[in-house]
This record gives C-alpha cells, sequence and structure tokens, in this order.
C-alpha cells in the first residue's frame, strides 16, 4: 500500500517505506447500499493519501472464533479520490466473513488490511473504449474503474452494463445515474431479472431491459460492443453465461478480461502466509532451504527460490514464457509438501484445490513433492 503523507504545513511528503505488508485502518462510516449490502469507508489513523489502481482489491485479515481468516474485496472507491477506501460487501447466506464484518464492523474499530493488489484493473489493462459488464456485487470493480475515469479523463467512452434481480437491487445507482447524466460519453444500460417495463430513466444515456442478459440486449445495448475492451465481474455462472454469449457473438475473447473472486482470495492468503513465515525466518534467511522432489530427482531451495529455478536447475523439461505468473504454461501439481504462491491468475478454482501451481511464482515452505 503505496502511502503519502500529510505534513502539517499542508505539502504531500512521500512515507517511509514499511517493513510490514499488514496495515491498521480504521472504519469511518457505513451505511447501507441496499438491502441486503453494506458500504464501509476506512482511513488511516493519520491523514494520508491511498495508492492503487482502480479494480484491485484489498484482503481484510481477522480472527473470528479463534480461527485466523482472510477474505479479499474489491475496492469501489478510486484513487482519483485518495483520502480514503471504500469496500462494499453483500449479506451471503452462510457467509463467514461477510456476515461478520456487517454485523459487527462499526465506526471507530480498527481491522488489519494486507495492501491493494490485483491485476484486473484499469492500469494494467488500458483500453480506448471500455465495456463494463457485471451482475451483483460484481459492480464494486467496475464503478471504481468509472469514477476514476469520469474524474480523471475528458470524454472517456464508457458502456456499463449491469445485471440486478430488480431496481432495488441496484448497488450503486444513484452515483451511477448521475455520471451517466452528466457525461455524454457514459452510456449505462441495466439488465433486471424482475419488475416491469413502467421503468423510466430521466437520462438518454440511461436504458433498462428486463430478463437476463442476452446478445440481442448487449447488441441493442451496445451496438459496438465488438470494438470495446471488455471488463467482466459477477458471479460464476453470470460470467459464464457472458463468456458464451460472447463466443456466440464471435466476439474477439483477447479483449475479454474478467476477475475471479476465488483465485484473488487464494493469492491473498498466500502472500500472508509467505510474509509471515519470512518474518519468522529474517534472522538466518540465507540458512533456510527446502527439498524439492521431482520423481527419482531433488534438489535444495534456498528460501524465496521460485518452483522453476529447481525444475530448471534439475534439466526437466518446463516451458516458462512469461515467467512472472501471467501466461500460465508453468503449471504443475504439488504433491506434498506446503508451498506459496504471488499468481494464480489462470488457475481455476478446482485446479488451486487440487494442488496446482505456477511454477515460477511459487516457493516452497517446507520440503515438498512436485508432479510436472
Amino acid at each position: 500500500m503505496n502511502m503519502n503523507v500529510m505534513a502539517g504545513t499542508g505539502a504531500l511528503l512521500v512515507a517511509p517505506q514499511r517493513s510490514e505488508s499488514v496495515n491498521q485502518l480504521v472504519c469511518v462510516e457505513r451505511w447501507n447500499e441496499t438491502a441486503d449490502v453494506v458500504s464501509f469507508r476506512f482511513q488511516a489513523g493519520e491523514p494520508m493519501k491511498f495508492d492503487y489502481k482502480p479494480g484491485q482489491f484489498m484482503t481484510f485479515v481477522l480472527e473470528i472464533n479463534g480461527e485466523q481468516v482472510c477474505r479479499s474485496y474489491t475496492l469501489s472507491s478510486s484513487p482519483s479520490r485518495p483520502y480514503s477506501l471504500m469496500v462494499t460487501i453483500k449479506r451471503v447466506e452462510g457467509g463467514l466473513v461477510s456476515n461478520y464484518l456487517i454485523e459487527n464492523l462499526i465506526p471507530g474499530q480498527s481491522i488489519r488490511v494486507l495492501p491493494p493488489t490485483g491485476q484486473f484493473n484499469l492500469i494494467d489493462i488500458p483500453a480506448q473504449k471500455y465495456l463494463f459488464l457485471s451482475a451483483g456485487c460484481g459492480i464494486t470493480p467496475m464503478y471504481s474503474m468509472s469514477r476514476y475515469l469520469t474524474d480523471t479523463q475528458i470524454n472517456a467512452d464508457i458502456a456499463f452494463v449491469h445485471s440486478a434481480r430488480s431496481e432495488a437491487d441496484i448497488i450503486f445507482k444513484s452515483s451511477l445515474d448521475t455520471m451517466a447524466s452528466r457525461f455524454n460519453t457514459f452510456k449505462l444500460s441495466y439488465a433486471l431479472e424482475t419488475g416491469t417495463e413502467t421503468v423510466t430513466s430521466h437520462s438518454p444515456m440511461i436504458s433498462f431491459d428486463f430478463g437476463r442478459l442476452t446478445a440481442k440486449m448487449l447488441q441493442t445495448a451496445v451496438p459496438d460492443f465488438a470494438d470495446r475492451t471488455i471488463y467482466l465481474c459477477g458471479p460464476e455462472p453470470y460470467m459464464k453465461a457472458v463468456k458464451a454469449l460472447l463466443d456466440e457473438l464471435s466476439f474477439d475473447m483477447r479483449q475479454l478480461h474478467h476477475e475471479s473472486f476465488a483465485t484473488a482470495s487464494i493469492a491473498a492468503r498466500s502472500q500472508l502466509i509467505q510474509d509471515e513465515f519470512s518474518d519468522k525466518t529474517n534472522t538466518n534467511r540465507q540458512e533456510v532451504a527446502f527439498t524439492l522432489s521431482i520423481g527419482e530427482r531433488s534438489t535444495r531451495l534456498k528460501l524465496g527460490q521460485s518452483l522453476l529455478e529447481g525444475i530448471e536447475a534439475e534439466g526437466l523439461p518446463i516451458i516458462a514464457a512469461c515467467r512472472s505468473g501471467v501466461c500460465g504454461a508453468c503449471k504443475c501439481q504439488v504433491l506434498a509438501g506446503e508451498t506459496v504462491s504471488t499468481s494464480v491468475i489462470t488457475l481455476t478454482a478446482a485446479e488451486i484445490e487440487a494442488g496446482f501451481v505456477l511454477a515460477c511464482s511459487t516457493t516452497l515452505t517446507s520440503d515438498a513433492t512436485l508432479k510436472i
């Protein structure tokens, strides 16, 4: 979390680098967005500017019933308004962390967080023309991105299609409607599962349709969708349906980018484990090493060396195109032992559960057995 601190004279000074990765934030405000969605605003203990990328997520580190629990939530605030952070959380039946926060977190309380991170953002995925597709709480990164673009760019070309159960379930509706009314190049559409066609809008830039998003609805709402870069976020069934819809329309899938809350949470939790392990062994890092076994071969890896380094040291065949956790070519399976990963971007939740990792972005915290 890069931070600039306000000096007493009003000048902005760069804060000294902090060695710890977990920070304390204070909840300063909370309010209801809909009947089952709450937004929380956070600030630091002193006036501070937060530097992050629109679309990134932040991970809460909590203790619930005596156990440490981590959960990642996309920041619904925008770095163009940098003096506070906002997350928006939906109450979920059986949801441990979401329900705990909604029921217990009040203004004045502090909470531990990991710095904002995530590759699903406007800076790492630039575009000339934007199409935001979201459903439910998947609206949060799109709202952050929209706010950032309307704050920082003149005539940013934005098309935004959000799916919700009903008009009452549209998160950020008032703010989004205001954006669409104020900016001529911001075209906003809603697809509502329930409701009546009597719903009207005061702006020609806002339209409503009814039923789940279809190819025809998308073509009507955004006729030039094929020329846009698409950012997609929402429940897994929704994202799967949208991908099928776009494939049906012969959309260039290289221009589709999506967030996965499942993999984001796992990556954040992995980073926390790595940081805590590094802290415990900081005094003798150079002496810590683990054995990596691959078939009948084995090699020793020092703390911080990647699985890819061990595989290549043994001369074993593996493709490593990007070497930065993006392409997914170095996927392999951990059969035994403990590892931490800084990227799981190309892996599904099922693959992660089965022990698959990206060798270039994974290190050991114990002896381990690997299958490539």
